[in-house]
């Protein structure tokens, strides 16, 4: 579709907005999801007048990680284009990766151990403090920089979360990649064993096993992080930017590495925030409206507070970004586009396959029916149900950058 959108592209002075509320999709508690039972009335007033439906981020019954559902809301095709989270989690934090060099996204986690067998209690590590996260990698490092010839290089994230870069002699071959992430995804299992489907991700699979035991050595007396799991073992891919692919001078508004990560993968300017508040998003947005003619505006705790579970919590951080639509709407964008890259159902604490609530604001819309922004609502909209990747192409219509196709 890229490519056909190429064609059609023309260029204006439209200004687009598009606001990611992480794993804001729902299942409902006493009748209602979060987005339902949440208190929004600025977001129900714009749903009055939006075009809505619902987007499915990769495609009918497959839940998506958060690297895959982001590349469908952008426009590529996550079953073609598989990125690893490693890869987005490094560049978040500004790491710079060559073809020598394999990405890791690490999760400090709490295990028990019995006998010499780990047994995962936490995968979060009840989402240390940052200044903990530093503390602990600044231990690593010390005492961990190379192994077997190849260099390593650990950087912290926020709370649990980091990355990793190991830096190979020469460069990675086709599949040095093709490697299963440590991670077993639930509490009360072992940590999988680093092993490599090719002869090339073999070697680089040695390399993370070793790295697994020394780091768990290092930190086995912490209190909450004495182990790291990792995930999103990849390479860097190459990705047309959305100057190529859609004709935008595009920022992102995004306060977590892996988010700026996957902004910086499509050639997104990353914009500094001063904090991890809304309002701190909301005042950059305003800062810097001028600059830019695409925004992609993050929200993560919906996502996280979905993942533990918290349905009231997530509600409230619905009812927090509610508070700040009249400020969006006072910068007067053409467009502007509301949505998850996901559901999180805290009924479920986990990503999950749902369709995710979807509007769109535009002076060109046919809008009408829809009295509340919410899965109810959205499943009746104009838009119905489309896959996520589809959506650049509406958003590009609906701020007139898209020529008549054909004769």
């Amino acid at each position: 579709m890229q490519e056909v959108i190429k064609k059609l592209l023309q260029k204006n002075d439209t200004k687009i907005v598009f606001v990611v509320l992480d794993g804001v999709g729902g299942l409902p508690k006493n009748g209602k999801t979060e987005l339902e039972a949440a208190n929004t009335p600025n977001l129900d007033a714009l749903a009055q007048n939006s075009a809505c439906g619902q987007h499915l981020p990769v495609a009918y019954g497959i839940t998506p990680g958060s690297g895959a559902a982001h590349l469908g809301l952008f426009g590529y095709d996550p079953l073609k284009y598989e990125i690893g989270r490693g890869v987005l989690e490094a560049l978040g934090l500004g790491l710079h990766l060559t073809p020598n060099d394999v990405a890791i996204r690490g999760n400090f986690a709490t295990v028990k151990y019995e006998g010499d067998t780990p047994i995962v209690t936490d995968r979060r590590a009840g989402r240390i403090p940052t200044q903990e996260n530093i503390r602990i990698v600044s231990k690593i490092s010390e005492e961990i920089k190379e192994i077997d010839g190849v260099k390593v290089n650990i950087t912290s994230g926020m709370e649990h979360r980091s990355a990793i870069v190991l830096t190979f002699p020469d460069p990675i071959g086709e599949g040095g990649d093709d490697i299963h992430d440590t991670d077993p995804q639930q509490e009360g299992k072992s940590p999988i064993v680093a092993t490599g489907n090719t002869p090339e991700s073999d070697k680089v699979a040695k390399v993370i096993d070793k790295l697994v035991n020394q780091v768990a050595e290092i930190i086995k007396d912490e209190e909450k992080a004495n182990y790291l799991l990792l995930r999103g073992i990849a390479t860097h891919p190459n990705l047309a930017s959305y100057s190529e692919a859609y004709g935008l001078d595009a920022a992102c508004i995004a306060t977590y590495p892996m988010y700026r990560g996957v902004a910086k993968l499509v050639g997104m300017e990353v914009l500094e925030v001063e904090d991890y508040s809304i309002k701190a998003e909301i005042d950059t947005l305003k800062r810097d409206f001028d600059k830019h003619d695409f925004f992609y505006f993050h929200v993560k705790k919906t996502d996280s507070y979905g993942e533990d579970g918290n349905f009231d919590a997530k509600v409230g951080v619905i009812e927090e970004f509610d508070s700040f639509v009249p400020d969006i709407l006072e910068l007067d964008p053409d467009v502007i586009v509301v949505t998850g890259d996901h559901s999180t159902p805290s009924t479920m604490k986990a990503h999950s396959w749902h369709p995710v609530p979807l509007l769109i604001n535009a002076k060109n819309v046919r809008a009408g029916g829809i009295n509340t922004f919410g899965e109810e609502g959205c499943l009746k909209g104009e838009l119905g149900t489309f896959r996520a990747t589809d959506l650049m192409t509406l958003v590009l219509a609906h701020a007139d950058r898209l020529q008549k196709y054909g004769a």
